[in-house]
């Protein structure tokens, strides 16, 4: 139906997490309405991220260097966050409510898709503990059966170790309908249950 031209461009914004074949179509049609300059842009970008982009050699977050600026900054508090995702790293950043520094693992631990703790880079983590003067490890794992599993695992890894070990606290979100919050999300909630101030 499409030009062969159209048609791969279409098919290529379905590379894209979460663009279906009409969300595809649109991009690819608002392509066309660009100008020469911003298609030359989007196109320099796509291969310069794709060349330039890679994990820093300390945190495993994504950088264009060979240290992240978080690493390298002198200003971060001595707290550590571990996370599953560089994403999450970004996520954190655009709050900028917490001043401390990253670790970003691998993923995370789940028995069911054949990931053990050993395929999540923890060897790396527990090195650079040992390596710098961290006072707090705070776990930020999505709440769900592997964020927990992994949060119990590196609780363990990391026991005898002089450090402050916490995690998110998590429970029912702002505004939720108590008779629609699941069973999981409300067990933890009475558990990280807060004194009323």
């Amino acid at each position: 139906m499409y030009p062969d031209s159209l048609k791969n461009l279409i098919e290529s914004f379905k590379f894209f997490p979460g663009v279906g074949e009409k969300s595809a179509e649109r991009m690819a049609f608002a392509s066309l309405d660009l100008e020469e300059d911003q298609l030359a842009l989007f196109a320099e970008s796509l291969k310069e991220v794709k060349k330039k982009i890679h994990p820093c050699k300390i945190c495993n977050s994504l950088t264009d260097e060979e240290v992240c600026p978080i690493c390298s900054s002198s200003l971060r508090d001595e707290t550590l966050c571990v996370v599953e995702d560089a994403k999450i790293v970004f996520l954190f950043e655009k709050l900028g409510a917490f001043k401390g520094k990253y670790h970003v693992l691998s993923g995370l631990i789940s028995p069911l898709e054949g990931i053990n703790p050993e395929d999540i880079g923890l060897e790396k983590l527990v090195e650079r503990i040992e390596k710098e003067s961290f006072k707090e490890i705070i776990l930020a794992f999505k709440p769900s059966l592997e964020g927990e599993t992994t949060a119990l695992y590196v609780k363990r890894i990391l026991e005898g170790m002089q450090v402050l070990v916490t995690r998110l606290a998590s429970g029912v979100p702002m505004g939720a309908d108590m008779e629609y919050v699941d069973a999981l999300t409300l067990e933890r909630a009475l558990f990280d249950r807060k004194k009323v101030e």
